[in-house]
């Protein structure tokens, strides 16, 4: 069903949301330090930094938050950034995606089945 959803969001070019969202439940799972750091560092670069290629909408006080805790990351530092990207979703593209052609066209596939 996230796949769905994905390619929903791609659609409204927010997709961004969802690949954050699911990189920071795979950081949580990191035991090494090591990797730690440098998932948190991908993680930053691709979607926290201003100008990252899919940078997410959140406000400044946390971006720079977690832009001053990236050199020594814990596995707790994406979670205000994930919290309100989970927000924004559950508010604004989740319900959109629930009125979709495509999400109504998979309800349609699912009950020929």
């Amino acid at each position: 069903m996230h796949l769905v959803f994905e390619d929903f969001l791609r659609t409204e070019y927010s997709e961004e949301n969802l690949l954050f969202w699911l990189a920071c439940e795979d950081y949580k799972k990191i035991t090494s330090e090591r990797e730690l750091k440098a998932a948190a560092k991908r993680i930053y670069t691709e979607f926290v930094q201003v100008d990252a290629p899919r940078q997410i909408n959140i406000d400044c006080v946390t971006r720079e938050q977690i832009g001053k805790n990236i050199s020594q990351p814990g596995p707790n530092c994406f979670d205000t950034a994930q919290r309100l990207i989970y927000g924004l979703m559950e508010n604004d593209c989740y319900p959109r995606f629930l009125k979709s052609e495509l999400y109504q066209a998979l309800l349609e596939q699912a009950e020929q089945q």
